[in-house]
């Protein structure tokens, strides 16, 4: 029997240990992007003479606190080192718009001027921003751009309301300025706001959106070079990209493990599993391994929570769902508190996350089974808590009351009686009981019990 409990304690050491270095991970200082590649093993400063140096980035992903610090480090590390061009991978659904102008903000202040080359399936919504505020923009053959309508971070409010036009007209205006600041075409880019209107690479250079398609980063350099461009301060600048050392930044151990936090299902899966995982505990103590889940869970979402647009609402409503549980366990409501427990928990995960538009938010089909799964399992384990605390005790002195034997002897008052599988010393509570009488156990006191004739 030792061995149960120091396997479990080896086994909440190594959860302990695994959250503890995860929060180091998410706790530690940023570094640069790391450079990949065998030119990136080159000290900066060996570039040869006449020799440009270009850094590549990916931004692959939806746009969100920590893409945006990932490109912005990028755009800083480029400036330090002296580099003649930067060139942003870009395919993404969207995202936050404060992420988003954090990265257009980066790009329009950089040293170094930006290509942003859409290369993968498309740059909608956020991603037409970035694309728009380049000082090159470049699309792949088959990708698109555009659908750039805000959404409502709350409700599908009417188009019409104040507050949604008052939005759609100023993010309409951040298009209209960034479009005009780059000499593209400022109608345009509004129709992609406005009217949430896409376009296709081809579309998109016919309007004068973007300033090439190209099919890959080598042509964009063959067409970029000697070619004079204008910056977003007005100054011009002629690219020398005659030799170019290419080099790859990409996302720190960090950086990537924050991005993938920065889900919002994940964040409500974790909050989920939290929460399942101390209701196991708190219904089952001693089990250990649910409780040191849940502390796991509950941690990550905490760090979740610094990433993403949270509705506290939804997070009061799944808590107030765990309190109906546990309420359900002292209070007889007939089930009703544990159908309004799971209600909450699934409205309270469906609005977990305040929709960003863009790719950004809840996928509501798997919160909802998520949701409802843990529920159904919170009631399942408070269904078993009551009927345990219901059932009658089969064991000491309470597990003999109300149990039924006979007499073998007369107990006038006293005797002997046969119950429970034993022999018992027994009082008969209204004497006389007859030999072979049906008795039923009243009382227990000590090594004797006092009994009832059963008629």
């Amino acid at each position: 029997m030792r061995g149960r409990p120091a396997r479990a304690s080896l086994a909440g050491a190594a959860v302990v240990g695994a959250v503890i270095a995860l929060l180091w991970i998410a706790a530690a200082p940023a570094a640069p992007p790391a450079p990949r590649g065998a030119s990136a093993q080159r000290p900066q400063s060996a570039a040869g003479a006449g020799e440009a140096l270009v850094y590549t980035v990916t931004l692959k992903d939806t746009i969100h606190p920590i893409t945006a610090r990932f490109i912005r480090e990028a755009i800083e590390r480029a400036d330090r080192d002296g580099a003649a061009l930067l060139i942003l991978r870009l395919d993404t659904p969207g995202g936050f718009v404060t992420s988003m102008e954090d990265i257009v903000k980066s790009i329009t202040d950089s040293r170094v001027p930006i290509v942003v080359y859409v290369n993968g399936s498309h740059a909608a919504s956020a991603g037409f921003f970035i694309t728009i505020a380049a000082d090159v923009a470049v699309m792949a053959p088959g990708t698109r751009t555009g659908a750039a309508h805000p959404v409502s971070a709350l409700t599908k409010e009417d188009k019409a309301s104040p507050e949604m036009e008052k939005v759609e007209n100023d993010v309409a205006a951040y298009a209209r300025s960034l479009a005009t600041n780059r000499g593209r075409n400022a109608k345009a880019a509004e129709d992609a706001v406005r009217k949430s209107s896409a376009f296709t690479e081809q579309e998109a250079l016919k309007l004068g959106l973007i300033d090439f398609v190209c099919n890959s980063e080598a042509e964009i350099l063959g067409k970029l070079d000697g070619r004079v461009i204008r910056r977003f301060d007005g100054r011009t600048e002629t690219l020398r990209l005659g030799r170019t050392r290419i080099v790859s930044l990409d996302m720190t151990t960090r950086e990537r493990f924050l991005s993938f936090l920065a889900n919002p299902t994940l964040a409500a899966f974790l909050l989920m599993a939290g929460l399942l995982g101390l209701y196991v505990e708190f219904t089952h103590p001693g089990i250990v391994a649910p409780g040191l889940i849940g502390v796991v869970c509950l941690l990550l979402f905490a760090l979740s929570t610094q990433l993403l647009p949270i509705n506290w609402v939804g997070v009061g409503l799944i808590l107030l769902a765990v309190v109906m549980f546990i309420l359900e366990i002292k209070v007889p409501s007939f089930g009703m508190l544990t159908v309004g427990g799971i209600a909450c928990l699934i409205v309270g995960a469906m609005m977990l996350v305040k929709k960003a538009g863009g790719g950004v938010g809840v996928a509501y089909g798997l919160v909802f089974g998520i949701a409802a799964s843990v529920g159904l399992i919170m009631a399942i384990l408070t269904t078993l808590v009551v009927r345990s605390l219901r059932r009658r005790p089969t064991t000491g002195p309470a597990g003999l009351l109300a149990e039924v034997g006979m007499a073998l002897t007369d107990l006038d008052p006293e005797g002997r009686v046969f119950v429970h599988g034993e022999y018992w010393n027994a009082r008969a509570r209204r004497p006389p009981v007859r030999q072979g009488a049906r008795v039923r156990i009243v009382q227990v006191h000590d090594l004797s019990i006092e009994v009832e004739e059963v008629l």
